[in-house]
């Protein structure tokens, strides 16, 4: 069994991975044993998200097996620019170097592109930021979402269509269903 991590921190932006999780474990109880989620943050004490809630990580990034790590989910936040997720940046950089997949969105695609992870790689970097030069600035696409080998990155007005980049990159369904899933929450009739 594979493990999806979401790494948790304060501030953290709720509705920006809410989906994604929230399929996991419907698959999960659905009897879809291929991932486990793992909530995982600095340390391990309580964190607050920017909507109020408490979350408690399970571990550390430091105490994960990498080599279980399928997939890595950076939401966005209030904070990847103060310096402060240095463990969460090189262990993306670890996860991407062994072609393992790093999903970011908003504020993370931001501290991304700040530790030159994005070089080389088509990316998008959150919408609303002037970001200065950085390494692999050519490499950004002006849209909504970016999905390159194992990199997906999004700004934070697309949690769903980062979603879907998600759950394609896992291959929870196939594309009917995973595009069916879309339309169903974006508004969009079913054209199955």
């Amino acid at each position: 069994m594979g493990q999806v991590v979401l790494y948790a921190f304060d501030t953290m932006a709720d509705w920006e991975y809410a989906y994604i999780t929230t399929v996991l474990q419907m698959e999960a109880r659905g009897g879809d044993d291929r991932y486990r989620l793992v909530v995982a943050g600095a340390g391990t004490e309580p964190v607050t998200t920017l909507g109020g809630l408490r979350v408690l990580p399970e571990t550390t990034l430091d105490d994960l097996d990498e080599s279980d790590v399928d997939l890595l989910l950076l939401p966005g936040g209030n904070t990847w620019l103060d310096g402060e997720h240095s463990a969460a940046l090189a262990l993306a950089g670890r996860l991407l170097d062994s072609d393992r997949q790093v999903a970011g969105i908003c504020g993370a695609t931001r501290a991304l592109a700040r530790a030159g992870l994005l070089e080389h790689r088509a990316h998008v970097v959150d919408a609303d930021a002037d970001e200065p030069d950085y390494p692999g600035r050519s490499a950004r696409v002006h849209a909504s979402i970016a999905h390159d080998g194992p990199l997906i990155t999004a700004i934070g007005e697309a949690p769903l269509e980062f979603s879907r980049a998600v759950f394609m990159a896992l291959d929870l369904d196939d594309q009917a269903g995973i595009d069916g899933w879309y339309a169903s929450f974006k508004g969009v009739p079913d054209a199955r």
